[in-house]
């Protein structure tokens, strides 16, 4: 199963190479929402290899498929679905796109976040985040290098909304707060290259964990690097 497909087929294929996948093999496509940075890839993708292709009805009639007739599967944001064993949880989230979510998984008594690609922590999120043994959660910014960064105003502003994107100061609160005691490790990512340093998001992180002493391995999925390949 891909989550989102914002990169080139080739960068995909090349990916997916090194751990030993291959995307003519995938299930399914979920798509969180229609950024391009999120489905820049998706048509390409769809129209080389049959996969299923997963999101929201508000989100489907968004998408340029060009040529491509892909399977399409529509659900509602905030239904279960299942992809093959996997049961999957769509929520939303506060973003500026159409439809955004986000997605908990679950197979074989495991539970699985992937958080990205919104402005704040909402309790509906938080509930959704509990129980979770493997959580990626985005740190997308750190609040002074945005400021300061080259970015125009209005964009800052944007990444600073409510419908933006997370700071590190926002995802360490959670994690010093409420973050569950039960995560075992948390992935940090979606890190900007211009208003970001994946040394501040770790530093930031590893002071919350240490704060309330747990024991969560803490990963930073560096922008434009593969992380290592997690067994769960």
């Amino acid at each position: 199963m891909l989550v989102d497909a914002g990169l080139s087929l080739k960068e995909l294929t090349r990916r997916l190479a090194a751990i030993g996948e291959d995307p003519a093999k995938l299930d399914a496509v979920l798509v969180s929402h229609e950024h391009s940075d999120h489905v820049s890839g998706l048509r390409v993708l769809v129209s080389r290899h049959a996969v299923p292709v997963f999101l929201t009805h508000k989100t489907a009639p968004l998408i340029d498929w060009g040529e491509a007739n892909p399977a399409v599967e529509t659900f509602q944001a905030g239904s279960r679905f299942c992809v093959g064993d996997i049961d999957v949880a769509s929520f939303t989230v506060p973003h500026d796109a159409a439809d955004p979510v986000a997605f908990a998984f679950r197979a074989e008594g495991v539970r699985i976040g992937l958080v990205t690609d919104l402005g704040y922590l909402p309790e509906s999120v938080k509930y959704q985040m509990q129980g979770t043994d493997f959580l990626i959660l985005e740190s997308n910014h750190d609040l002074e290098m945005l400021k300061v960064g080259p970015y125009p105003w209005a964009v800052k502003q944007r990444v600073m909304s409510r419908n933006g994107h997370l700071s590190n100061d926002v995802v360490s609160e959670f994690i010093r707060e409420e973050m569950d005691s039960c995560t075992a490790t948390l992935v940090l990512g979606h890190i900007s290259e211009n208003n970001n340093h994946p040394e501040l998001v770790r530093l930031t992180a590893s002071q919350a964990l240490a704060a309330r002493s747990l024991r969560t391995r803490l990963v930073i999925a560096e922008p434009r690097l593969s992380t290592e390949v997690f067994e769960l």
